[in-house]
């Protein structure tokens, strides 16, 4: 039966929350079927909620593919689905994209653009109703945002990189109605290299926050690709982009920055909640409690007690191995517990 979403909790002040990939459990990677895919979503929502996660993930399972491991459906689940994009590429399609160099560790579009973008397959609400139906309570759905799905594309039709991310936005907006989660989450990983386009990623971005019923976040990180950062920059630069958007709270990765990028966080809109990461998915240690509460001190003392409302890790988890990603997700709770006094 599927739950009617719920609310998110109010206290403790500092809440928990996941970013959103989990490690693909071998066995799903193995014996692929739609049943697997619904066992393993439950799976990785027990294993949050028994850790104290107040508001988990459902590990992003929902784009599962096999034959698409390298960015865990980041991009080729929501490009594929779409109507006016072709997943046909030859020679001349990906030498036309290196020519682009829109994207350093991508040798080949995800897709080409024939056509006028529609929403074709793309169906979020059948996989959003399945993660509710497993959840055990509120939980969070994850989206990629139009700005870097449209980084990703070779374009054939529209001849304009912001006419065709603004279609990109159109269409994922239109998926937004009806989405029975407590939150929604828009992922981009992109702008904090390329803050030229900061205004242009905003109006896509605020697209789709606009269409969302309940919680709305944005997660920011500086990519993570095989456990690497690859886009450079700091939130400085960002500050006004990050002011701009619609959004109820922000995601950002921190744990694994320099701690001058704090500071940069006092001169965002209050109106805005800020999320921190206090986990760091790019190294296989293990935080102590001690070591995530002594972050969360550091950046309340830098930032200002009470602006910050949620912690979690820097990005998602689903480049390391499900023993260490667990005892990460234990670590993120005992840490705000210890800081809080709980």
């Amino acid at each position: 039966m599927i739950r009617k979403r719920q609310k998110i909790a109010s206290k403790p002040r500092i809440l928990t929350t996941t970013v959103g990939s989990y490690p693909v459990p071998e066995w799903l990677s193995a014996f692929p079927s739609e049943q697997a895919v619904i066992d393993a979503t439950r799976v990785v929502f027990d294993i949050q909620r028994q850790a104290g996660i107040d508001l988990p993930t459902d590990g992003e399972l929902y784009r599962f593919d096999i034959n698409h491991p390298d960015t865990n459906g980041m991009i080729e689940y929501f490009i594929s689905g779409m109507k006016g994009i072709t997943t046909a590429i030859g020679r001349s399609d990906t030498e036309a994209f290196s020519r682009k160099k829109s994207m350093g560790f991508r040798n080949k579009p995800a897709g080409i653009v024939t056509g006028p973008l529609a929403e074709g397959s793309l169906d979020l609400l059948t996989d959003c109703k399945r993660a509710a139906s497993v959840s055990g309570g509120p939980f969070k759905f994850t989206i990629t945002s139009p700005y870097m799905l449209s980084r990703t594309l070779l374009d054939n039709h529209y001849g304009n990189f912001e006419d065709l991310t603004l279609s990109v936005a159109e269409v994922i907006a239109q998926q937004m109605p009806g989405l029975p989660c407590t939150c929604v989450q828009i992922d981009e990983a992109n702008i904090p290299g390329n803050p030229a386009d900061a205004p242009l990623a905003a109006k896509a971005i605020n697209i789709v926050l606009d269409k969302i019923k309940g919680e709305k976040a944005v997660h920011f990180c500086f990519g993570n690709y095989g456990g690497q950062t690859i886009q450079s920059g700091n939130w400085k630069a960002s500050i006004n982009f990050l002011n701009s958007l619609h959004t109820d709270h922000l995601v950002m990765e921190l744990a694994h920055r320099p701690s001058s990028d704090l500071n940069a966080l006092k001169d965002i809109d209050t109106k805005i909640d800020l999320g921190i990461g206090v986990i760091d998915v790019k190294v296989n240690h293990i935080e102590t409690a001690d070591e995530v509460a002594q972050r969360i001190e550091k950046a309340e003392k830098k930032i200002g007690e009470g602006r910050i409302r949620w912690i979690h890790p820097d990005c998602g988890f689903w480049m390391l191995k499900r023993s260490v990603s667990d005892r990460k997700i234990e670590a993120l709770v005992k840490g705000r517990d210890k800081y809080l006094g709980l």
